[in-house]
């Protein structure tokens, strides 16, 4: 190794992936560990770092070169020592000139304080907080204002977030490209306006609300009608995720949902409020869609609904169909409830994706409407590979032997479907059918039942769902 050529040892060292690996590589002597120093771009640490700010100086001038640096205390405890505080982030900021992607991930000794430290990392363009209690909004806008670069910002469970003047001045850079915001109980569907002109180069949006928090927040309903009637331009959209959030029509993320031409993948999960017109506006401009989820409300437990009954049908699916040409992966699943769903699809709708889309991914959840029928039809699904069905009882043996007929099927999951047994998979087994099947939790479904049934196999029973 001494007599190769520098850029030869670094493309040898470049391709060890593993850190334990580059680690001992490094041991072997002095020149491949002053390589390796000067090569390693990424580090992650987190508890083992005792005395917290020392070790990472320490690193730090080791590793005078790092691009990624991702600190978690998952699982962190007071015997561990203190954790890293913001005299950490100052010494990131001075002694990683580099530093393009910083993850913080139960970090709660940082405080806003250490927010500022990082606002003189010109090259920073990721930023990731998950459950960093003690930063505020004003934490954020001094390091948006400091980082005109930030192109990626994801905050979970950042919960005393509630300023959300950086959010405006975010949108006056135009420069975010990745938001996504999870469980930050002070950030409201509302709040996402304030963006403006960076709607236009967002590209991936994550938005979630807490369930249980949104549940007791009956003013919800008063915000949302406050919502101004305007466009949200997302051209540029590609990814889009939704969950637990308020959309009423021609208002807020409703006037959103019609703009994303460039969309190719977009997850709704339990959106209240979202109607046929929404789906079918998305559609009609979404032509490059490849993948959706949708996952519906079983019945009206929020007061605040009440008065504004859902309405989901057989036309969102069809409009679907019809406009998305592309589409390559859905899924359908509803709530738990007590009630069945008053917005259900039909088979007749689902039959119409089956027949007009080249799916390669189904997954169903709780969709009693599904049945042998449907597995049926799927005998003529030419490139679907992939079969999930979760809690789908009205499908029996007769329809799961049906699957050694699916034209390119390599893939089956079954999970909680009272209605099939092992009869059911026995004209799989020896045929060499299936690259994989997973069983879990379905009572008449046996661990012999599936043996020989694929070349993969993976069984688990857990009865304890139905009791």
């Amino acid at each position: 190794m001494d007599h190769l050529p520098d850029h030869l040892v670094w493309e040898i060292l470049g391709r060890i992936k593993k850190t334990k690996d580059r680690d001992s590589v490094s041991l072997a002597c002095k020149h491949l560990h002053e390589l390796d120093n000067e090569q390693r771009k990424s580090l992650r640490v987190g508890c083992g770092l005792d005395p917290a700010n020392e070790a990472l100086t320490s690193l730090c001038n080791r590793f005078p070169n790092l691009v990624k640096v991702e600190i978690s205390y998952s699982g962190w405890m007071f015997k561990l020592g203190k954790q890293l505080d913001d005299e950490g982030l100052l010494i990131l900021s001075n002694n990683c000139p580099f530093l393009g992607e910083l993850t913080l991930s139960f970090c709660t000794f940082i405080t806003d304080a250490g927010l500022s430290h990082l606002a003189s990392c010109s090259k920073l363009s990721a930023l990731k907080l998950n459950f960093t209690p003690r930063i505020s909004g004003c934490g954020i806008l001094s390091l948006v204002v400091g980082c005109k670069n930030l192109t990626i910002l994801h905050l979970i469970q950042c919960l005393n977030v509630s300023n959300v003047e950086w959010l405006e001045y975010l949108g006056k850079l135009e420069t975010i490209e990745d938001l996504l915001i999870k469980n930050c109980r002070a950030i409201g569907e509302g709040d996402l306006v304030k963006l403006g002109s960076s709607w236009r180069k967002l590209k991936r949006l994550q938005f979630e609300v807490d369930a249980n928090y949104r549940h007791m927040k009956v003013q919800d309903r008063l915000a949302v009608d406050r919502w101004q009637k305007q466009r949200v331009p997302c051209e540029n959209m590609l990814e889009l995720s939704l969950v637990n959030c308020i959309i009423i029509p021609g208002r807020g993320l409703s006037c959103m949902l019609g703009t994303c031409q460039n969309l190719e993948k977009v997850h709704l999960d339990m959106c209240f409020g979202l109607r046929d017109s929404d789906v079918i506006s998305l559609a009609q401009k979404s032509s490059k869609l490849r993948s959706m989820s949708l996952r519906v409300p079983s019945d009206f437990s929020l007061p605040l609904l009440m008065n504004n009954p859902l309405r989901l049908t057989d036309e969102s699916l069809k409009a679907v169909a019809q406009y998305c040409s592309m589409l390559e992966s859905i899924r359908i699943s509803f709530s738990d409830g007590d009630f069945p769903s008053f917005s259900s699809f039909t088979l007749n709708g689902i039959l119409t994706l089956i027949q007009r889309c080249p799916l390669r991914e189904l997954a169903l959840d709780h969709v009693d409407s599904f049945n042998d029928v449907g597995m049926e039809a799927l005998c003529s699904a030419q490139y679907l590979e992939t079969l999930e069905l979760v809690r789908c009882q009205e499908i029996s043996d007769e329809g799961l032997q049906l699957v050694g007929q699916f034209p390119r099927l390599c893939i089956l999951r079954l999970s909680k479907c009272l209605g099939v047994t092992d009869d059911g998979l026995k004209p799989l087994v020896g045929s060499c059918k299936l690259e994989l099947l997973a069983v879990e939790d379905c009572p008449q479904i046996s661990k012999r039942g599936v043996q020989g049934a694929a070349r993969s196999v993976a069984f688990k029973q857990d009865l304890s769902w139905i009791f």
